[in-house]
C-alpha cells in the first residue's frame, strides 16, 4: 500500500472514520476488495492530496461493482455458489448470490440459462414444472430485460431452490452417451425400423410392432433394444417418486406376465 511504484505510496491521502467503517463493513472481511476500492478511489480524484470520505467510499464500491469483470475469478466463483445453492436447497443463500451478480453488472441473460441448467440437472422429473418455470424466466428476461427481470429470475429461483431435486435424467443420458462414445452400440430392432417406403415389408422393415395405444393401459411387452441396459433410475423423490413406482410395476409385470399394468 506505501509502496510508491506499485502502491500508493506517492500519494497523500486522509481517510474520514465513516469511510474506513463503510470499506470494512461493505468488503465482509476480505482486505483485496477493500484496497481494490480505496485504490480505484485514489487513482479516480481530481484532486491531491485526496481526501476520502464517506462519498468517496461510496463511489469506489459501486465503480467497482460496474467495473465487474465477468470472465475473472469472481465471475465464476459467485455462479458456482448460486448454482450450488439451488441444488442445495438453500433459497436464502440462492437469491444473495443472484444479488451479487445483478449488483456486479452480470448479464441477467446469462443467469437465466444457469437457472435453466439447473432446473433439468438438479431437479428434473422430481419436479418437471421447474423447467417451464425456469424457461419462463428466460422468456421475460430476454422479453423485459433490467431492471424487471429480477422478479421473474428471483421467482425461479425460489422455485428450484426449494423444489425436490433427481439428477436422474442427468446420470442416464450422461451413461447412454459413454456406451455410445466406447462403441457399445446396438443394432435398430427389425419391428421398430422405419417402414414408410415401399419395398420396406419386403425387407424385414416394420414386421412384427406393436402399437401401444391399441393394448390395454397402454402399454405391451415388446423389445425396444436388443439387449436389456438400464440407465434411468428415477429417485424416490417428488413426482418421480410416481415415475418410479410406474416403472417397478411395468418390470413386475414383464416378469410375471400376469395381471396387465394400471393405466
Amino acid at each position: 500500500l506505501a509502496d510508491p511504484e506499485r502502491g500508493l505510496g506517492k500519494v497523500v491521502v486522509t481517510m474520514s472514520p465513516e469511510a474506513l467503517d463503510f470499506l470494512a463493513e461493505m468488503s465482509d472481511g476480505d482486505a483485496r476488495r477493500a484496497l481494490t476500492a480505496l485504490e480505484v478511489g485514489v487513482l479516480s480524484a481530481a484532486e491531491q492530496p485526496v481526501a476520502f470520505t464517506l462519498e468517496v467510499a461510496r463511489e469506489s464500491i459501486q465503480r467497482k461493482a460496474l467495473d465487474y469483470d465477468a470472465t475473472g475469478d469472481a465471475h465464476y466463483d459467485v455462479a458456482s455458489a448460486f448454482i450450488k445453492s439451488m441444488r442445495g436447497s438453500d433459497p436464502d443463500a440462492a437469491i444473495y448470490w443472484l444479488a451479487r451478480m445483478l449488483e456486479a453488472g452480470e448479464d441477467p441473460r446469462f443467469i437465466a440459462r444457469r437457472i435453466v441448467i439447473c432446473a433439468s440437472e438438479d431437479v428434473g422429473n422430481a419436479d418437471p414444472q421447474a423447467l417451464v418455470v425456469a424457461a419462463a424466466a428466460l422468456q421475460a428476461t430476454e422479453f423485459v430485460g433490467l431492471p424487471e427481470c429480477q422478479l421473474p429470475l428471483a421467482q425461479a429461483v425460489t422455485y428450484i431452490a426449494t423444489a425436490p431435486k433427481s439428477n436422474a435424467s442427468t446420470l442416464a443420458i450422461a451413461k447412454a452417451r459413454e456406451d455410445v462414445r466406447t462403441g457399445r452400440t446396438l443394432p435398430v430392432p427389425a419391428p421398430l425400423r422405419d417402414s414408410h417406403y415401399r419395398g420396406a415389408e419386403q425387407l424385414g422393415r416394420g414386421i412384427g410392432y406393436q402399437y401401444s395405444h391399441e393394448f390395454a393401459g397402454g402399454w405391451v411387452e415388446q423389445a425396444y433394444l436388443p439387449e436389456d441396459r438400464r440407465y434411468y433410475e428415477p429417485v424416490d423423490r417428488g413426482y418421480e417418486a410416481a415415475i418410479r413406482k410406474r416403472m417397478e410395476e411395468l418390470r413386475q409385470f414383464r416378469k410375471s406376465k400376469g395381471q396387465e399394468p394400471s393405466s
